[in-house]
């Protein structure tokens, strides 16, 4: 199947000749290549190497084709992060060659690893397969070979429901020689309220107040704070979900506190920062309430992703694509600021892209 793009509401990602518009990300400038009208995975190149766009996505629908022939594997990510796993953070539409008989995890067009497709449908010797993704709020719909293969309400699903819904478009690369041709997209209204941007530039500092003797640096599109002492937004909010990504020194000690009605008061939550897994409250908890469960995987001094969600009594915190809060007993349901902490001199947190959206 060849897609027409007389549509002009679609947009070309790939110009059949050069990688323009895409980043190779941890790999080598060989794992992926242009070819013959097409972007090519090179089989030496091995995971977590993947393809990213430049631009970032919401709400879309997005088609392709993928060359399968012999045993291959591979993936088509969506809304994957800058940092952190694109897999757990975003969305992975497996893409195999196997003919399953009864729908897998792992069948092609399955949400890898958690949802299996509803139909098993792939040409798999030398032959083109068209994919077809609809994310457009809380709807994502799959089509393989023009044969729905997966219809979801992410709400009502406790494994997807807590997901990035925007972020890159990406091709991982299992070390087959995949190749990918005709790759479009068009852009869909944006859904609920929109994002409030906290902070991506320095001159985006006059969002928020210094509470205490924090040490603040806007660094251009990274916040920095070390020292004693808050970063308050000068906005209230109640129920929002709010993202960043975060780099902590070794054994960092602050938080991402919400709800607050000022330093002078306990009326307030914090999510704790402090990469000691054996502490009581280590990075990620939902301090004098919930410890993080599972201990998420971050490293020192590497940024990655963090979300928080807060809607009545509820909390739900996720790093680097896992849930490790999940707390439904809060008592304060009065709207509050967010407020950034710094708690020791020398143990800096930075943060980038923060944003927040009412809900």
């Amino acid at each position: 199947m060849a897609f027409s793009a007389a549509n002009d509401s679609w947009t070309s990602l790939f110009d059949g000749q050069t990688l323009n518009g895409w980043t190779i990300v941890d790999g080598p400038e060989s794992a992926f290549y242009a070819q013959d009208g097409a972007i090519v995975v090179h089989p030496g190149s091995n995971y977590p190497t993947w393809l990213r766009t430049n631009q970032e996505y919401e709400n879309f629908e997005f088609r392709c084709e993928v060359f399968i022939k012999g045993w291959a594997n591979g993936g088509l990510f969506f809304a994957a992060p800058l940092y952190g796993r694109p897999t757990e953070c975003g969305f992975k539409v497996n893409l195999f060659q196997k003919k399953d008989d009864a729908p897998l995890a792992e069948s092609i067009g399955s949400i890898f690893p958690l949802v299996a497709p509803k139909i098993v449908n792939v040409k798999n010797e030398g032959e083109w397969n068209a994919v077809r993704v609809l994310m457009d709020g809380s709807s994502l719909k799959v089509w393989i070979n023009d044969a729905l293969v997966q219809d979801l309400n992410l709400d009502s699903h406790p494994e997807l429901r807590y997901k990035r819904r925007s972020g890159f478009i990406g091709i991982e690369s299992l070390s087959y020689p995949l190749r990918f041709r005709n790759l479009q997209i068009r852009t869909l209204p944006a859904k609920g309220k929109p994002w409030e941007i906290l902070y991506d530039k320095a001159s985006d500092i006059d969002q928020w107040v210094p509470q205490g003797k924090p040490k603040v640096e806007a660094l251009a599109k990274v916040l920095r704070l070390d020292e004693d002492g808050y970063l308050e937004t000068k906005k209230k909010y109640r129920n929002f979900e709010f993202d960043c990504y975060i780099r902590a020194s070794r054994h960092s000690n602050g938080g991402v506190i919400f709800r607050s009605h000022g330093v002078k008061t306990d009326q307030h939550y914090e999510i704790q920062l402090h990469d000691v897994e054996g502490a009581v409250y280590p990075t990620g908890s939902l301090y004098h309430y919930a410890r993080c469960n599972p201990y998420p995987r971050i490293e020192a001094e590497k940024w990655f992703p963090f979300q928080l969600f807060v809607k009545d009594a509820q909390c739900v915190v996720r790093i680097n694509g896992d849930t490790v809060v999940n707390y439904s007993n809060l008592k304060n349901l009065d709207a509050g600021t967010i407020m950034l902490q710094a708690h020791q001199k020398n143990r800096w947190i930075e943060y980038r892209n923060i944003r927040v959206r009412e809900i």
